[in-house]
C-alpha cells in the first residue's frame, strides 16, 4: 500500500503555500491528487509554461450553454498552483479529483439533492457572485469554518485568524497540517449534530463532492505508486482521511450512482488580482491578493519592503513620503506586532502604521495604498496557442471581421450608420459598454446629419480579465451583454430604469433582450402608483421612437411603450403635484417639460390632445405649488391651447392679493423661467406684471426681488432689452393696445427678407425685388 498524505489548506494562502512547499520537498510524492476539475486535467501541463504567468484561472463551461460555467482562480500564492508546479517540476502524476462538473453543470444534478430553487451556487463552485441565503449554524459552520474558528479566537474575521497563526508563521516548528486537520475535525463534528443540516441545499453536492475525491483517492492507491500527496481545502480534509474506512465503499457507490452527465470543455484565462479579491464577489477570495503576493516573494523584509512600496507610491502621487518617515513607520510596525504578540507585522500592523507616519491620519492616500498595494492591480497572461474562452474567442473573431484592432494607442473613430460595417461597429462598441469593457467613449460627432456617430477607442490590457468573466453571461458578447441587462431589469425597482435600458439594448441591436425589458416595463407601470417615475421614463423612450429608426431598428415596440404610459402619466397628474415644496415643485416642473417635449417629439395628435388635457386640469389648480401652474399654462399658451386674453386671466389670478405674493412669484417664476418672448408677444401680459409690481408696497418689492431677479436673470439677455424697451417706450404704464410688445423696426426687418425668399418661394419662381 502507498503511504498517503492529505494536505488541507486554505485557498490562495501563502502561509499554506510555503508550508506546503515544504512538506512536498520533504516527501517526495510520485503522485499528486489536488482538489479541482477532472474535466481540465489535460489542460495541467500547460501550467510550466513560460508564457504562463498567474493570476490565471481555469474555466469549465457547458459547450451547449457557455454562460452555465465555474471559474478556478490560481495565484502564484495559491497553494494548489505550488502543487501543480511542484509535481510537474519533478515529473508527478498530476490529477484534478474534485467531483467532474459534466455531473456538476448538468441539468437535474440539483434536483438529486433536492436543493430548493433559491439557493444559491453550491458550496466549492467558485462564482463571480456571493452566496445571499440565510443559513443554518451548520451550514455558516461548513461555509465559513475559519470564521468560527477566529470568532472563538476572537477575531473579526476567518482571513485575519488565518493571516496571524498561518501566513504570519515562521519556522518550521511543529505539523501545521495536522493541526488545521485536527480543528477541522471538531468543527465538523459539531456542524453534523447541529439542528437544521437538512434544510442545506448544498449538503447533496458537498457530499458527492467527497465520495468522488475519496473514489479517486483509492484507485490511485491501487496503482503503482509509492507515496500519494492529496490537496485539498482544510474543511474536506476529515473527510478524506476516513476513504479506507469501513463501509465507505459502499456508501461512496451509492451517493454517486446515477448521477446526470453533460458535455463541458474547459479553458485557461488570464486573472487579475482584483477579481481573485473578496472585494469582488468571488466567495473563495481574500481581501489582500497583493499583500499576499508581497508575503509569497518576499518573506524575509516583507513589513520594509512594503512600506518602502507604499512610500514609493505616495511619491508618484506628489505626497510627502520621507525615507525618515519609512523608518518611523517601519519600527512602529515591528513595536505594534511585538505588543500584540506576533513574531513580525501583519497586514494590520503595517495598515496603521502607514496611516500614522506617511498619511499622517488622511483617508485618501490610504484609499491610493489599499488600492494599489493590498487589492493590487495584477494582470495575469496565458500561452498564445491555449484554448481560450467562448466570449473572447468571439471577440476576436468579431474584431477581424469588423477590422478593429485592439491596442493600447487611441485613436478617433467616425462611423456613418448608413454603412453596414460601420453599423456593425457601432453595435459592437454599444454590447461591449454593457460588459463593463469601455473600450470606445462616445464622442461629438462633428457636420451634418444624423447618421454620424464619433467615438474615441483606447484599449486596456485588464479588459481581457472582463471578457473572461463575460463567459459567466453567455457564450458571445452578444449573449453576455443581453444577459446582463436583463439581470439588470430584473434588480430594476423603477419605470425609468427600464426605458434606459431600453436605450442600451437597441444601440447595442439585441432585439431580443429589449422585447423582454419591454415587457417588463409595461408590466412595472401597469402596477406603479409613481406618476413621477413614469415621467422620467417617457423622454428617452420618445426619443428613441422618433430617431431610433437611424440604427435600422423596430422601434414600433417603443412607440407602443410611450402610448400605454402618456395616459397614465397624465391621469395621475394634478394629484401628483399636490402638496410639493420648492424642490419638489422644481423637479415636478422639470419633469412636465420634459414629458411635453416628448409628446411634441412624436407629433401624434390624440396623445398630445390627451397631455393637453391634463395641463388645462393643472392650470386650473389654487392648491398646487405656483412655479408647477405657471409653467402649465406657459406650455398651453406656447402650444395656442390658451390665447393671450386666456393667459391674462390667469396671470391676473395669480398676482391677486388673496393668492400672497410669494405664491404670486414663484408663479411668476414657472411662466416666465428661461424665456420672455411671451412677455414682448403675449399681448397684455406685461401690462398685467407691470402693473402688480408698481402696486407693490416698498417692504413686499425688497422681499420678492430676489426672486424675480432669479426669474428674469434665466432669460436671455437680448431678450431682457427687448422687455425694458417696451416699457421704457410706454413711461410708467402699458396700454392693452401698445403693451401687445410688438416693435417693428422695419430696417432690421428688410435685412431678413432675401433669406426668407430663399426658403419660402416655390423652386423657379421668379420674384422681383420688391417681392415680400
Amino acid at each position: 500500500m502507498p503511504e498517503v498524505r492529505i494536505f488541507g489548506i486554505r485557498h490562495h494562502g501563502p502561509g499554506s503555500a510555503r508550508s506546503l512547499r515544504a512538506a512536498l520537498d520533504a516527501f517526495r510524492p510520485d503522485c499528486l491528487l489536488i482538489e479541482g476539475p477532472p474535466d481540465a486535467d489535460a489542460l495541467i501541463p500547460l501550467v510550466a509554461d513560460p508564457a504562463m504567468t498567474p493570476p490565471v484561472a481555469l474555466l469549465v463551461y457547458r459547450a451547449d450553454r457557455p454562460q452555465t460555467c465555474a471559474f478556478f482562480p490560481f495565484a502564484a500564492f495559491s497553494p494548489e498552483w505550488v502543487a501543480m508546479r511542484h509535481g510537474l517540476d519533478h515529473g508527478a502524476t498530476l490529477r484534478f479529483i474534485d467531483l467532474p462538473h459534466a455531473i456538476q453543470l448538468a441539468d437535474g444534478f440539483e434536483t438529486r439533492g433536492e436543493a430548493p430553487e433559491s439557493e444559491t451556487a453550491p458550496a466549492g463552485l467558485d462564482t463571480l457572485e456571493p452566496a445571499e441565503v440565510s443559513e443554518a449554524p451548520s451550514i455558516a459552520v461548513r461555509r465559513d469554518p475559519l470564521g468560527e474558528l477566529a470568532e472563538v479566537a476572537g477575531f473579526p474575521d476567518g482571513e485575519r485568524w488565518w493571516d496571524a497563526f498561518v501566513e504570519s508563521r515562521t519556522g518550521e516548528d511543529g505539523d501545521v497540517f495536522a493541526a488545521i486537520q485536527e480543528a477541522m475535525t471538531a468543527l465538523r463534528e459539531g456542524a453534523e449534530t447541529a439542528p437544521g443540516q437538512d434544510a442545506d441545499g448544498d449538503a447533496f453536492r458537498e457530499e458527492a463532492r467527497e465520495a468522488h475525491m475519496r473514489t479517486c483517492l483509492r484507485r490511485a492507491a491501487r496503482e503503482d505508486f509509492a507515496r500519494i500527496a492529496v490537496i485539498c481545502g482544510a474543511w474536506h480534509a476529515p473527510a478524506l482521511a476516513r476513504h479506507d474506512a469501513k463501509g465507505q465503499v459502499g456508501l461512496d457507490a451509492v451517493t454517486l450512482k446515477g448521477l446526470p452527465r453533460t458535455k463541458v470543455a474547459a479553458a485557461w484565462a488570464p486573472w487579475s488580482y482584483e477579481r481573485l479579491a473578496t472585494a469582488s464577489g468571488y466567495r473563495a477570495g481574500v481581501l489582500s491578493p497583493e499583500w499576499y503576493d508581497t508575503l509569497w516573494n518576499h518573506e524575509g523584509r516583507v513589513a520594509a519592503r512594503w512600506l518602502a512600496r507604499a512610500a514609493a507610491l505616495l511619491r508618484a502621487e506628489d505626497l510627502d513620503a520621507s525615507p525618515a518617515s519609512v523608518i518611523e513607520a517601519a519600527r512602529l510596525a515591528e513595536a505594534l506586532a511585538g505588543f500584540r504578540g506576533r513574531a513580525r507585522p501583519s497586514l494590520d500592523d503595517l495598515h496603521e502604521a502607514a496611516q500614522a507616519t506617511l498619511c499622517f491620519a488622511d483617508p485618501a492616500p490610504m484609499a491610493l495604498i489599499r488600492r494599489k498595494l493590498v487589492i493590487g492591480e495584477r494582470l495575469g497572461a496565458t500561452p498564445p496557442d491555449s484554448p481560450g474562452t467562448p466570449v473572447e474567442a468571439d471577440f476576436a473573431a468579431t474584431c477581424k471581421s469588423l477590422r478593429l484592432k485592439p491596442e493600447a494607442v487611441a485613436g478617433d473613430l467616425v462611423l456613418d450608420l448608413r454603412k453596414e460595417n460601420d453599423l456593425a461597429r457601432s453595435h459592437f462598441l454599444n454590447r461591449l459598454h454593457l460588459i463593463d469593457i469601455p473600450w470606445g467613449r462616445r464622442q461629438q460627432a462633428r457636420g451634418r446629419g444624423t447618421f454620424k456617430e464619433a467615438w474615441f477607442l483606447s484599449w486596456q490590457p485588464e479588459w481581457v480579465v472582463d471578457l473572461v468573466a463575460a463567459s459567466a453571461d453567455g457564450g458571445t458578447v452578444a449573449e453576455a451583454a443581453a444577459s446582463r441587462v436583463r439581470r439588470q431589469a430584473r434588480k430594476a425597482t423603477r419605470v425609468a430604469e427600464l426605458s434606459g435600458l431600453i436605450g442600451t439594448l437597441l444601440d447595442a441591436d439585441l432585439a431580443g433582450a429589449a422585447d423582454d425589458v419591454i415587457r417588463a416595463l409595461n408590466d412595472r407601470a401597469a402596477v406603479s402608483a409613481d406618476v413621477f417615475d413614469l415621467m422620467e421614463a417617457l423622454p428617452p423612450l420618445a426619443e428613441l421612437a422618433r430617431y431610433g429608426s437611424v440604427r435600422s431598428s423596430d422601434t414600433g415596440p417603443v412607440l407602443g411603450v410611450v402610448r400605454g404610459l402618456v395616459p397614465r402619466a397624465a391621469a395621475g397628474l394634478t394629484a401628483a403635484c399636490q402638496s410639493l415644496d420648492d424642490d419638489a415643485a422644481s423637479a415636478a416642473k422639470a419633469r412636465i417639460v420634459g414629458v411635453h417635449a416628448a409628446i411634441s417629439l412624436l407629433e401624434e395628435p390624440d396623445l398630445k390632445a390627451v397631455w393637453q388635457e391634463a395641463l388645462h386640469g393643472l392650470a386650473d389648480q389654487s392648491h398646487v405649488h405656483g412655479r408647477v401652474v405657471g409653467r402649465a399654462v406657459r406650455l398651453l399658451f406656447d402650444d395656442r391651447a390658451l390665447d393671450a386674453e386666456q393667459a391674462g386671466d390667469r396671470l391676473r389670478l395669480a398676482l391677486s392679493r388673496a393668492s400672497g405674493t410669494v405664491a404670486a412669484a414663484a408663479w411668476i417664476e414657472g411662466f416666465l423661467e428661461e424665456s420672455g418672448t411671451v412677455l414682448i408677444h403675449g399681448g397684455t401680459l406685461l401690462a398685467v406684471l407691470d402693473e402688480w409690481l408698481a402696486g407693490l408696497d416698498g417692504t413686499l418689492f425688497a422681499e420678492l426681488l430676489p426672486l424675480l431677479r432669479r426669474t428674469f436673470a434665466t432669460i436671455s439677455q437680448g431678450e431682457r432689452r427687448a422687455i425694458g424697451e417696451a416699457l421704457n417706450r410706454h413711461g410708467t404704464g402699458v396700454s392693452d393696445e401698445e403693451g401687445s410688445g410688438r416693435i417693428l423696426d422695419a430696417e432690421r426687418a428688410a435685412r431678413v427678407l432675401p433669406i426668407l425668399r430663399l426658403l419660402l418661394a416655390p423652386s423657379g419662381d421668379e420674384t422681383t425685388e420688391d417681392t415680400p
